[in-house]
């Protein structure tokens, strides 16, 4: 992948964006657990920052994903990982299908509005007893005249108690578990839905997150997204972008934690001399950059198959594991260098470790990675 101006240009825009509008507010929505989606989105839906890769047509720029992932890659600035998440979901998790399969009527009622920032979205997929496993949903929409009836509960939903809409998968008919599912939009003004209190999260603290009730409620059957029966696939087809997504976006946070931690260890004296004057300290730090910056060579090589049209299932698996992984190394190998300073709560190297650790969970576990990796090898067990 060969980075031009205008991937630089893009790079520059959302870099000042977040210095001024995001980074001086970290702490505090932290602190809250919640921070201003419409308000944030806006701004950046007037920047033109929502909808890089959605067609013109809709309101976006209509460049090809590379320059989506110098987008993903600079938000890993945010010194809070909830926001980068949750703007992650607007742009590369929730509306990715319904940019791609969606009717026109469809993609004007709540992509547009969703690209400019005037919506805040959200994706709809794991359950209580369905988070990895995603065939195994249970929540059912069925048809009564021309509505959906939708009943059932979805958990762990990012930007939930700020949405305007949600991209739901929902069983709608007895087929295979493969073939019953559909994607549908539903706004979450309707009757008959309700929240849970907002979830308290390990970290990822400033998105607001929560269990959603469906009770009854009834969605004209337009609102369904492609073809029904074919959700299982296209919400496959959304987790290539969101793992893209995942890879990128934790790039610069890793390179933050280690040049957080090169500046504290400098500082740090110890039994005469800096801790980073130790061998096995800066020694270790040129290590995990070496390991980022493999990170990066191989999410430059996935987007790069992507754009042009390969399927890239197998390196966007290996990438989300890796980094997933490589998250949980950084941070734990860099707050050990921290000592005492690094196991309070508002280091910045402690909100990295608690942040980064969803990494191995969300958008397909690592042993869901490791079990595709292990099927395109050929070496996956078949089931009895």
């Amino acid at each position: 992948m060969i980075l031009t101006e205008e991937h630089e240009a893009i790079r520059a825009t959302i870099a000042q964006f977040i210095d001024k509008e995001i980074n001086p507010y970290a702490d505090q929505w932290e602190e809250e657990g919640i921070f201003p989606a419409h308000e944030l989105f806006k701004k950046m839906g007037n920047l033109g920052l929502l909808g890089i890769s959605k067609p013109e047509e809709f309101g976006g720029m209509g460049l090809d994903y590379s320059y989506q992932v110098v987008f993903a890659e600079e938000l890993g600035r945010i010194r809070t990982g909830g926001v980068g998440m949750a703007i992650g979901v607007q742009t590369d998790m929730a509306t990715p299908a319904l940019a791609k399969h969606g009717s026109d009527e469809l993609r004007r009622q709540f992509l547009m509005p969703a690209i400019a920032g005037d919506m805040v979205c959200s994706i709809a997929v794991s359950e209580p007893h369905a988070g990895s496993d995603v065939a195994a949903i249970k929540t059912t929409a069925k048809k009564n005249g021309d509505d959906y009836i939708i009943q059932g509960t979805k958990m762990w939903i990012t930007n939930s108690t700020q949405a305007d809409f949600i991209c739901l998968l929902a069983n709608t008919s007895d087929e295979g578990r493969h073939a019953n599912k559909s994607l549908i939009v539903v706004p979450m003004n309707l009757p008959g839905i309700s929240l849970s209190e907002k979830l308290n999260k390990l970290g990822q603290r400033s998105s607001d997150t929560a269990q959603i009730f469906f009770d009854d409620v009834r969605v004209p059957q337009r609102y369904l997204i492609g073809q029904e029966g074919a959700g299982f696939r296209y919400q496959m087809e959304q987790f290539q972008e969101e793992r893209l997504y995942a890879m990128a976006s934790n790039l610069k946070m890793m390179e933050f934690v280690i040049d957080d931690t090169i500046e504290y260890t400098r500082q740090r004296q110890a039994f005469g001399k800096s801790i980073l004057d130790n061998q096995v300290v800066h020694f270790r730090l040129a290590e995990l950059q070496t390991e980022v910056e493999c990170l990066r060579a191989l999410t430059y090589a996935a987007v790069e198959g992507y754009i042009n049209g390969q399927d890239v299932t197998l390196k966007a698996s290996m990438g989300k594991l890796k980094a997933g992984r490589l998250l949980r190394e950084v941070t734990d190998s860099c707050l050990q260098y921290w000592g005492g300073m690094g196991y309070m709560w508002d280091s910045s190297v402690a909100r990295a470790y608690r942040d980064g650790r969803l990494g191995s969970i969300g958008g397909g576990a690592d042993e869901v990675m490791l079990g595709i990796i292990a099927k395109h090898m050929g070496i996956l067990p078949k089931r009895q």
